[in-house]
């Protein structure tokens, strides 16, 4: 009787298993890890326009507190809207692209920016004797006309209060600006608000020359 074929047939299973587990592991080492989700693109709204070398100081100074907006539009959210699906009451938000900040943020940064070109800017209650503007978003989008076009919409509410001593609503202005993206993605759409928001705020700067100023 063989007495050396017993142990090998008896280990015969364990070596088996192991290399199983060996194929195995290797078949795990050579299957690629997934990628990591891709993060969404940022916007912003670009750099703003070289401010005017003269008049810095030419108007008088005005109080202005943060923008407000309903809570759809308090995000970093991009919105765009349907309107050739019949569906513009219904915003939706891009998957792969944000705003940097929030839409009100971004849009009091700009103001801010561009206002103190031309006047002394403060934040609400630090100047008792500057009027006040408020100024509430009322739309920050981009809207698709047709599947391959669209345009950036923003609609602001401003309203200018006299200085603290009185609280008289010296005007009350609603903008509204459109401008046609050069292409009908996210990175299109926020070019496309870049320029609808400039306009729109030059359109309030513009407004707020022309009001009477108010008496000290």
């Amino acid at each position: 009787m063989n007495q050396t074929a017993a142990p090998s047939r008896a280990f015969a299973p364990a070596w088996a298993w192991v290399l199983a587990l060996a194929a195995a592991l290797l078949a795990a080492c050579s299957t690629p890890l997934p990628d990591k989700p891709a993060r969404p693109a940022s916007y912003d709204l670009g750099l703003p326009a070289a401010a005017a070398a003269s008049g810095a100081a030419s108007q008088p100074p005005l109080a202005l507190p943060a923008v407000t907006a309903p809570a759809a539009l308090d995000s970093p959210a991009m919105l765009y809207r349907l309107a050739y699906k019949n569906e513009a009451d219904q915003p939706r938000p891009y998957a792969r692209a944000r705003w940097s900040m929030s839409p009100p943020e971004l849009l009091t940064q700009r103001l801010r920016e561009t206002l103190a070109a031309s006047r002394p800017v403060v934040g609400a209650g630090e100047g008792l004797a500057a009027a006040e503007l408020r100024v509430h978003l009322d739309d920050f989008s981009q809207v698709f006309e047709a599947e391959n076009r669209s345009h950036a919409r923003i609609q602001i509410r401003a309203t200018l209060i006299a200085p603290r001593a009185s609280q008289r609503l010296l005007g009350q202005r609603t903008f509204t600006v459109q401008r046609p993206a050069p292409t009908p993605d996210a990175a299109g759409g926020a070019k496309a608000m870049r320029e609808a928001a400039d306009a729109a705020i030059a359109d309030l700067a513009a407004w707020l020359d022309r009001l009477p100023r108010p008496a000290p």
